[in-house]
């Protein structure tokens, strides 16, 4: 018999690799910071304390709340700007139509 037995502990090690692999953080800063020019305050305050805690959850190594609220921020960030874009236009047709005349 000519087989080369494997490591010790070989196996264990690449999957203890794969089982730490660091997912890539997603706070969405840059988002929740744009959004803080649409005229929706509170719900973009909301989404910066949400992005700002995902991002202190990343480097504290809690991963999962760190998805967790990221998307929390992606979600309200979304609905800010709907809301603000929605708020701006219908802002802008009242001024453009009274002020016409």
């Amino acid at each position: 018999m000519n087989t080369k037995p494997s490591p010790v502990g070989s196996s264990d090690f690449m999957k203890s690799e794969e089982a730490r692999e660091i997912p890539p953080m997603r706070s969405y800063l840059w988002l929740t910071m744009f959004t803080c020019f649409c005229p929706v305050w509170p719900i973009n305050i909301v989404a910066l304390v949400f992005s700002v805690l995902a991002q202190k959850s990343y480097t504290q190594e809690d991963y999962d709340g760190s998805r967790r609220l990221g998307r929390k921020a992606l979600h309200l960030g979304i609905v800010s700007f709907v809301i603000g874009v929605v708020i701006i236009t219908v802002y802008t047709i009242i001024h453009c139509t009274t002020h016409a005349m």
